[in-house]
């Protein structure tokens, strides 16, 4: 593994397989967050099945901290040897997109990106910590009633929260708008399914952003 990250292309192609990995997660992510508008009840149902299957718990939540530190790490280091090498940022290797502010600004909308998450974490998934492994509570209950959903609401009361998280979604969205790109082009995809690629890295990139966008919001106006 080391080998591999030694050479400039293998540190854009484990970039890239980071991504990938990252992108099913939001997408999963933003499914189960969606039924917090559908269906409460089954939002709390799935989330309490999430936070408590071991599986999930103990693997699959420590393979993803692993990823999100691995994808944000390694975007540093491409850009900082990317820069020595040949003062050429690493976002600006794909010469299409040379003059578009996503590629010439991939690093700092990753560094909001990452700083948004630190927040989200704060929010949501240290508190759930503390619920479950240091009070003990494994039961999801509050007052006979799963808290999942009720917490989410209360998160999104304060309007500066809100749009905290419209903005990080914003900047999901542009990191997105280029990140996809590149990480079809890192791992090779370019053939005769690279225009459908694109169009559905486009639509991806767009449409998740600004459905977290309208789920933060419900929350708020429907609290």
């Amino acid at each position: 593994m080391s080998g591999i990250l030694n050479s400039s292309i293998g540190r854009k192609f484990a970039m890239a397989l980071s991504a990938f990995f990252l992108m099913i997660f939001v997408l999963q992510h933003f499914a189960i967050n969606l039924l917090s508008v559908l269906s409460p009840d089954t939002f709390n149902e799935v989330s309490h099945f999430m936070g408590t299957f071991w599986v999930i718990q103990y693997v699959i939540q420590p393979i993803l901290i692993i990823g999100v530190i691995f994808h944000f790490v390694m975007g540093f280091v491409l850009e900082i040897k990317n820069n020595k090498a040949n003062g050429v940022k690493y976002a600006k290797n794909n010469g299409a997109a040379n003059s578009t502010w996503m590629s010439r600004n991939m690093i700092w909308s990753g560094g909001f990106i990452l700083a948004f998450l630190v927040i989200h974490f704060i929010d949501f998934w240290i508190p759930e910590i503390n619920t479950k492994y240091i009070v003990g509570d494994m039961s999801g209950m509050h007052n006979g009633e799963f808290r999942y959903f009720h917490e989410l609401q209360e998160k999104f009361v304060p309007i500066w929260r809100v749009a905290l998280y419209c903005v990080g979604f914003v900047f999901l969205a542009l990191h997105l708008l280029h990140g996809f790109d590149s990480a079809f082009q890192s791992v090779g995809a370019n053939n005769k399914y690279t225009k459908g690629l694109k169009g559905f890295g486009k639509a991806y990139a767009i449409i998740i952003p600004v459905g977290f966008i309208f789920i933060a919001l419900f929350h708020h106006f429907n609290h």
